[in-house]
């Protein structure tokens, strides 16, 4: 097996895709267990990690984005820098496959309660690029 190959079980995140994309999830053609690979299977992994509260996972206390304590935070530069420090701290501790090109925070137009974060990243081992943009509801309220 390629050591460098990117592997996982297929998922969607219901805070992050639309519900109509859960249609036919968990089984593939073949019907075997649908698997997402290279750069989705990155993605997917980031998008787990920023959307974990550290304490969330039992065996892996530690494992999680610290993203939760901005909630209730006016969505100012401060926060924004707090938002930027938070994701990369949890993506060099637990997401070694990566390398940040790009990380910035700001006000989400649309909704002034929410922060936006664009994450441009290099997978270190093939070096393809990906973006990712992540909102945080600042107020607290279920999306």
């Amino acid at each position: 097996m390629n050591p460098t190959r990117c592997r996982s079980w297929r998922f969607l995140h219901p805070d992050l895709d639309a519900p109509e994309a859960f249609a036919g999830l968990g089984t593939a053609p073949t019907g075997g267990v649908s698997m997402a690979e290279g750069l989705a299977s990155v993605r997917q992994a980031i998008l787990l990690l920023l959307t974990t509260r550290p304490g969330e996972r039992v065996m892996r206390p530690e494992y999680g984005c610290d993203l939760h304590r901005l909630i209730y935070s006016p969505n100012d530069n401060t926060t924004a820098g707090l938002a930027l420090h938070y994701v990369r701290k949890a993506l060099a501790r637990w997401e070694p496959r990566v390398e940040v090109v790009k990380l910035d925070a700001g006000r989400d137009e649309a909704d002034p309660g929410r922060l936006e974060i664009a994450l441009e990243y290099r997978l270190r081992a093939t070096r393809e690029l990906d973006r990712l943009t992540f909102t945080v509801n600042l107020a607290g309220e279920s999306a």
